[in-house]
């Protein structure tokens, strides 16, 4: 299965409709939000998404009871951890460390996390660690998503162009 992963939107609702679109046209089977929604209203496009989606909150999430309400119970405070076609999946915004010797020691195989707004894919022995940078653009200019096949763990980031 395909995963599509997003982060740090922002508010930024005509990149956040850009990535869902192309999530459809990549027929994505499973999305992933790594945090920092900000408001409630930004949850509109993701809940247009045609696979279901989970998120948790970033450190810029505001009204949480809001997001969580809009999201109907979608998004949940880090860590989440979920099995997607076998493998053991987690998402945090803010991956420390200490959460990270933590999610490998527990085998985690697929770590998704955000906060620094870098796109960055690494490999840990049997685990790929995948940040999909920031999807909102603001802070770096360019806003990306990622991909990750659930069947050979093999990732990669994409640009989403705005006028």
């Amino acid at each position: 299965m395909l995963i599509g992963i997003l982060a740090d939107t922002h508010d930024r609702l005509p990149v956040v409709e850009k990535a869902v679109a192309l999530f459809r046209e990549k027929k994505v089977g499973f999305a992933i939000h790594a945090g920092d929604f900000v408001a409630p209203f930004s949850l509109e496009p993701m809940n247009k998404l045609e696979c279901p989606w989970i998120g948790v909150f970033g450190n810029n999430d505001g009204d949480q009871k809001e997001l969580t309400r809009a999201s109907q119970g979608r998004i949940q405070p880090a860590p989440y951890e979920l099995n997607l076609d076998g493998k053991k999946v987690v998402v945090v915004h803010d991956l420390t460390a200490f959460i990270l010797h933590k999610l490998l020691t527990a085998g985690a195989q697929i770590i998704v996390h955000a906060h620094t707004h870098e796109p960055k894919i690494e490999r840990r022995g049997e685990s790929v660690l995948i940040n999909p940078g920031e999807t909102c653009g603001w802070l770096k200019g360019k806003c990306t998503v990622a991909f990750v096949d659930t069947k050979t763990l093999e990732a990669s980031v994409e640009e989403i162009k705005v006028p």
